[in-house]
This record gives C-alpha cells, sequence and structure tokens, in this order.
C-alpha cells in the first residue's frame, strides 16, 4: 500500500509538472520511473499510446515503419499518409514529419501521452535525433510527448526548457537546474563561460584570447549545448559545404585548437565516448545560459515571494543576445530560443508590477517584451489596455496600427481578439 501511495504521489506531481509541457522526460536518476510508465498506461482516464523503442530504430524510416506498424494494432487506419510518401526517395524530411503529424491528430481530439519507453535502446542516426526536434514543434496542440530513458537523450534541453516545451522529471521532483549535471557553483568554478553577448570563457579569472580563430571557441558553445552530440552533427553545423573527409579534418584541427586554449587545465575539453562528443565532465565549469534557464524554472515554481526575484535573476542575465554578432544558423536558432526566455521573464515581471499597482512600470517591460518579440500579440493586446488604462488612447490606437504594420510585412493577421480590443478602446 506504501509503494502504491508513492506511486500516485509521483502520478499527480507528473499531471502537475507536465501540465504546459510539450515533451517529458523521466530521467534516468528516477527511481519509480518503470513504476510511473506503468501506472500512465493503467489509468483508464488518461489516453496514451504506447511504443517501446527498440535496436532497429535508428533512423527516420526504420522508426516510423516500426511505429506504424505497434500503433496500427490499436488503430487499423493509422499510418495512412506517411505509408504513401515513407519509401519515396530524397533527403528532405519535412513531408515525412508533416504526414507523421496528421496522422497522430487523428489519433484522438481528447489530450493524449505518446509514451516513448525505452528510448535509450535505439542508436540514434542524426536524421532521426533532427525528426524528433522538429516534432516537439509541430505536434498538435493535444498530443504530450513522453520520453522513458536510462540515459539523458541528445535533446537540446536547456532550449527546450527555456522555451516551457519540456521538463525533466526525476520520479516526483522537477529538476530546477543543472540539467546535464556539468555545473558548478560560480564562486568554486575554474572556467567561467558567458554566452548571452559576445561569448566569452574566462579560465581561473582570466579570459581566453588564444583562439587562434573563432571556431575552436565556438565549438565549445556548441557542445554545452547538448548531453553529447555525434562528430557528424558539429560538421554539418560548421561546415556544411565540404566534404566528409575535409569536413572531419577540420573538426579535428579545430579540436586540437580548443584544447590548446585551454591547455593549463591539464585534461581534455572535448571527450569521445560510445560513438558521441562531450564536455569533459571533471572540468569545474560555470555556464551562464544554464543558470539563466535555471532562473526562468525558479520563477515558474516557486511560491509567489521568491517568484518575482527568480524572474529579476533571469532579466538581469539577457542583456544581451545570445552569442552577440555571430550569424552562424545553429546560433540564430539558439538566440531565438533563449529570447523567448526573456520575453516570457519580462511578460511576468509585468504582471508582477500591475499586481503591485505600477502600471508604467509594467507597461515599460511589456513594451520591452513586445520589441523583442512583434508576434505576441496576447502582450500586444496588453499594452493597449494599459495605454487605456492610464488615459493614453491616442497612444494605444498608435500602438494598434503599429503592430498591424509589423504584422503584414511579416504576412501574419491580426487575430480576432485584437481588432476587437481595439474597437472597444477606440469606441
Amino acid at each position: 500500500m506504501a509503494l502504491e501511495n508513492l506511486v500516485n504521489d509521483i502520478y499527480t506531481a507528473f499531471q502537475h509538472h507536465t501540465a504546459d509541457a510539450r515533451l517529458a522526460l523521466l530521467h534516468a536518476t528516477s527511481r519509480y520511473r518503470i513504476a510511473l510508465v506503468s501506472r500512465l498506461l493503467s489509468d483508464p482516464t488518461l489516453n496514451v499510446f504506447y511504443y517501446a523503442m527498440g535496436s532497429d530504430d535508428v533512423d527516420v524510416k526504420s522508426w516510423i515503419a516500426g511505429f506504424t506498424h505497434d500503433l496500427a494494432e490499436q488503430i487499423p487506419t493509422f499510418g495512412s499518409r506517411v505509408n504513401q510518401i515513407i519509401f519515396q526517395e530524397g533527403d528532405d524530411l519535412t513531408p515525412l514529419l508533416y504526414a507523421f503529424v496528421e496522422d497522430v491528430s487523428e489519433l484522438s481530439d481528447k489530450p493524449f501521452l505518446l509514451l516513448l519507453d525505452e528510448f535509450d535502446r535505439a542508436d540514434i542516426a542524426d536524421d532521426l535525433q533532427q525528426f524528433f526536434e522538429q516534432l516537439v514543434d509541430v505536434m498538435p496542440p493535444q498530443c504530450k510527448i513522453v520520453i522513458s530513458s536510462r540515459n539523458l537523450p541528445r535533446m537540446p534541453w536547456m532550449s527546450l526548457i527555456g522555451q516551457k516545451k519540456a521538463v525533466l522529471l526525476r520520479d516526483s521532483e522537477l529538476i530546477p537546474n543543472n540539467f546535464y549535471e556539468n555545473q558548478t557553483p560560480l564562486s568554486e568554478a575554474r572556467i567561467v563561460i558567458q554566452g548571452l553577448g559576445p561569448g566569452t570563457v574566462q579560465l581561473d579569472g582570466k579570459t581566453v584570447d588564444a583562439w587562434e580563430g573563432h571556431l575552436p571557441r565556438l565549438l565549445f558553445f556548441f557542445a554545452l549545448d547538448r548531453p553529447v552530440v555525434t562528430r557528424s552533427e558539429i560538421c554539418q553545423a560548421f561546415w556544411p559545404e565540404l566534404s566528409n573527409d575535409q569536413a572531419v579534418n577540420v573538426f579535428h584541427v579545430t579540436k586540437r585548437r580548443l584544447h590548446k586554449a585551454l591547455y593549463p587545465l591539464g585534461m581534455d575539453v572535448l571527450i569521445h565516448e560510445g560513438g558521441y562528443y562531450r564536455v569533459n565532465p571533471e572540468l569545474s565549469i560555470h555556464y551562464d545560459v544554464m543558470e539563466f534557464v535555471g532562473s526562468l524554472v525558479a520563477g515558474r515554481i516557486t511560491d509567489e515571494k521568491l517568484r518575482t526575484g527568480a524572474w529579476q535573476r533571469a532579466l538581469d542575465m539577457h542583456q544581451h543576445p545570445f552569442l552577440q554578432g555571430h550569424t552562424e544558423p545553429w546560433i540564430a536558432k539558439r538566440r531565438k530560443d533563449y529570447q523567448a526566455g526573456y520575453v516570457e521573464a519580462l511578460s511576468e515581471m509585468g504582471n508582477i508590477r500591475l499586481k503591485e499597482g505600477r502600471p508604467e512600470h509594467a507597461l515599460t517591460l511589456l513594451l520591452r517584451a513586445v520589441n523583442e518579440d512583434v508576434t505576441r500579440q496576447d502582450l500586444h493586446r496588453q499594452v493597449m489596455s494599459l495605454y487605456a488604462d492610464l488615459g493614453r488612447r491616442s497612444e494605444a490606437a498608435s500602438h494598434y496600427q503599429k503592430i498591424h504594420d509589423q504584422l503584414r510585412e511579416k504576412n501574419i493577421r491580426l487575430e480576432e481578439e485584437t481588432q476587437e480590443l481595439y474597437s472597444e478602446l477606440m469606441s
């Protein structure tokens, strides 16, 4: 009975912590991970579609074939779209991705879980890895992906958590920080890394300048992004125009320069294990991006008295964009991801100031938020309402016209709520 009560508590915590997430990982260090999976599957009120990963699930087409076969045993019509195109030639996975999403969307029009168990059994190739990462963004809103694994999959967890898309769970506990278990307190770290800004690395209090070019430094930041990376992922991100042999040669040169730049450590910065590269876990590092994302999580989960401090820490840390000045596609993507967390912090602080009766301060914060992300019409509506509440109707009208023009340039339509609010404010 005690075990049953414990698992029920873990299940309740799971429901609470995953309420707003698109992806949930049942962490490898969970003692009752298997028991929670069984509890999820046995709940008659919960809609769960289960798939156990296998050794054959190495690439996109193999995984989809296996997944479709298993799901078709539960729902015979499943897979009608992907089956039409799965064996078509070509490297573009976009048609297959959207066909798969359409099939999944028809599993149920009510909320459901897509539970991928034994995730560590598959030695996932880059194409399937990319497929899963894209899937998080385009899955139907009623679907939540749950991964159960005996290791930490090589997803960009910091980015996903920063955008409020993913959570890591250790039984009933939401893992709030140090997601890759490689973060050292700032006061104890030998290597202090700042990614929010131009990207600097300090070793024993001194800025590292001897990089022999910018690529070794950026390779360090790329490796910090995930628990592990493959060499082919690195080569594709840094040297997509080169042949495989050429890219591998340049990679090894870049890696040697990275190690040389941090030679006083007396150990390799990147280590190679089981076909993957990762930042050496013996290094004593403190990474500001990890701390920034941890502050976002703290703002979401702490009580109201502590929440203000967490959101303010996030704002204080994001003074500059991620790796400011660099334009590489992978950097631009991460910059946008962390910008989403920054906008969340601005919005939350704005709402806190409103509750405190400080509307002018709230307006300043919300204006900063919409300047960061012009597409957030919910925040634009807050700005317009605040202008009106402060007796500044002309500025509300001006703001509406401004966003109308900005969104039209991006081929984005004004939402009906935005138009209705404008009419109401101007009537």
